[in-house]
Parts: structure tokens; C-alpha cells; sequence
């Protein structure tokens, strides 16, 4: 049976990016990579989830354009534990489902930060997020994008990504970059089961990939998103599930009181059940999420 389900997913993942285009997310050097890195990225093919992309040191963007663009683009990041990307599951299949609602999407396979591949490993994530910003918006109106209509969705780790680069983008995280007048803030931000604080809810091993066994108490701060939502943070949409083991729920509710207080316009649906990453589908529930999230997308 698990054969037949990896078959299926692969099959439809493969007719699905015979309408996609992949490219390098940098036209040139890649900031914050070591010199002379072998290429050591190594796909795992995985019996629910489709392909599970570890050690990526050369970012990519993969774009789905709908036939009758409506103007709205969604950058996708999916999750994996700042180890990986589920780029399947959370990736290329959201897109997918985005585009049957005539959104651009763009799948981002970001670098996993690692110190063996990176100078400052809790930058390269960051650093690849708003490159992505950067270039959709560049590109925009020769897309069909409206360039204020642009978002970007996360899935845990992933998550962690999004409501990262929705809430730093005053300061360009590669200060190599020329491009100082493009702006790097995405206009709204959709979270799915996200890594948020990196202190007493912490999903561990996101924060030993992305800071290091042992930060200090700053550098735990400064990645805990919650404590850099202002005024001026995007419109924000949030999923979890009440009964997440992984990443408690409790980010999510840090994330959604930090909007409420700086009255930042946000909408949460929690579930009781359904763990953690359950991707499109929550098995435990009649109830859509993706169709509430379509509803709340109409109105931006």
C-alpha cells in the first residue's frame, strides 16, 4: 500500500511540474555560502510525502502560474525542521492548489542552514527568503502579479521562515545585496503549524539547526518572531492543531496575541486534533482549512 500511495503522489508531482519552472534563486554568487561546497544535496523519496530535499546549498524557486492570473502570489517554504524541505508535501501540491484558484505560486527550496555549507548558518534561510521577496516583486508586473499583492506561506519550519522574513524586513539579511529600493516586506503572511518562539515552545531541533546547540539568551530573542511583530507587521492567517506534539500550539497563540496587541488584522483556525504536519488535510476533520483560507485571501 505505501507503494502505491508513493507512486501516486510521484505521478501526480511529475505531471504537476510539466507546468512549473525551476530556477536558480541567485543569478550569481550565493551570499553566506563557503567557498569550494560540493553540491551535497540528497532527495529522500518518502512514502506519504513525495520527495524530502536535505543539504540544499544552491536555492531554487519553482513557479506556477495560473492561466488567468488574479494578481496575488504566494511564496511557498515548506517545512522540514530547518533539516530539510518537504518540498512535495508542503510545496509543489500547495502550489498546486493555489494555482486552481488562479494564484501565482512559487515553491522555495531554501538552504537548511548548516556550519559545514554556511558562514553564518542562521542567516542563510532568511537571507534566501527575501531574495525570493525580491524577485517576485521585481518581476511582478511582467508575471501578472500585482507587486502589492504579494505573500509568503510557511509549514513549520517553514513557518518559522515566513513570519520571519514578514516581520524583518527593514534590515536586507545579505548587506552584500545591491538592490537597496526593492522592498522586502510580503503584504500578508499564512503560517500552517509554525515554529514561532525559539525559547520555553520550542520545537528543538528547529532551533538547534538554525542557532546552534547552545545560543545565548539574545540570539533566542532576537529568532522569537512574536517579539518582532509591530504595527507595521502584514495581515496574517494561522493553522495548528491543539494536539501537536511537535510544535506546540502555543506558537501560534504567541504569534496571534503579538498581531491582536499591535492590532495587526489576523485570523487563526485551531483544530482539536490532527498533530503536526498534516500538510493540505487534516484527517481528523470534515472542516477545509484551504477553503477558509481561500475565503480570507478573497478579501485582501
Amino acid at each position: 500500500m505505501k507503494k502505491t500511495v508513493s507512486s501516486i503522489v510521484c505521478i501526480f508531482v511529475v505531471t504537476v511540474m510539466l507546468h512549473a519552472q525551476e530556477l536558480n534563486l541567485y543569478s550569481g554568487p550565493i551570499p553566506n555560502n563557503r567557498k569550494n561546497v560540493i553540491d551535497p544535496e540528497r532527495v529522500d523519496d518518502r512514502p506519504t510525502g513525495g520527495r524530502f530535499i536535505n543539504n540544499t546549498t544552491i536555492p531554487t524557486l519553482t513557479t506556477f502560474v495560473p492561466e488567468h492570473p488574479n494578481g496575488k502570489a504566494v511564496i511557498i517554504c515548506p517545512g522540514g525542521g530547518y533539516r530539510g524541505v518537504a518540498f512535495d508535501k508542503e510545496g509543489i501540491l500547495v502550489a498546486q492548489a493555489l494555482v486552481a484558484d488562479s494564484i501565482t505560486a512559487i515553491v522555495l527550496k531554501y538552504r537548511t542552514p548548516n556550519d559545514s555549507f554556511n558562514l553564518d548558518k542562521s542567516l542563510a534561510p532568511l537571507q534566501d527568503a527575501q531574495q525570493a521577496i525580491r524577485f517576485v516583486r521585481r518581476h511582478a508586473l511582467m508575471d501578472g502579479i500585482d507587486p502589492h499583492k504579494i505573500g509568503i506561506m510557511g509549514f513549520s519550519a517553514g513557518g518559522h521562515l515566513a513570519a520571519t522574513a514578514a516581520n524583518w524586513y527593514q534590515t536586507p539579511a545579505d548587506p552584500t545585496n545591491r538592490d537597496t529600493t526593492t522592498s522586502l516586506r510580503p503584504d500578508f503572511v499564512i503560517l500552517i503549524y509554525p515554529v514561532i518562539n525559539l525559547g520555553p515552545y520550542a520545537h528543538m531541533g528547529s532551533r538547534i539547526n538554525l542557532l546552534g546547540e547552545n545560543p545565548t539568551p539574545e540570539k533566542v530573542q532576537e529568532f522569537s518572531i512574536e517579539t518582532r511583530v509591530t504595527p507595521d507587521s502584514p495581515p496574517a492567517f494561522l493553522v495548528h492543531a491543539g494536539d501537536d506534539k511537535a510544535v506546540p500550539v502555543a506558537n501560534s497563540l504567541v504569534y496571534y496575541t503579538a498581531c491582536l496587541e499591535n492590532n495587526v488584522p489576523v485570523e487563526m483556525h485551531l483544530y482539536p486534533k490532527g498533530g503536526h504536519g498534516f500538510g493540505m488535510y487534516n484527517k481528523t476533520t470534515e472542516d477545509d482549512w484551504m477553503g477558509r483560507l481561500r475565503n480570507w485571501l478573497k478579501g485582501l
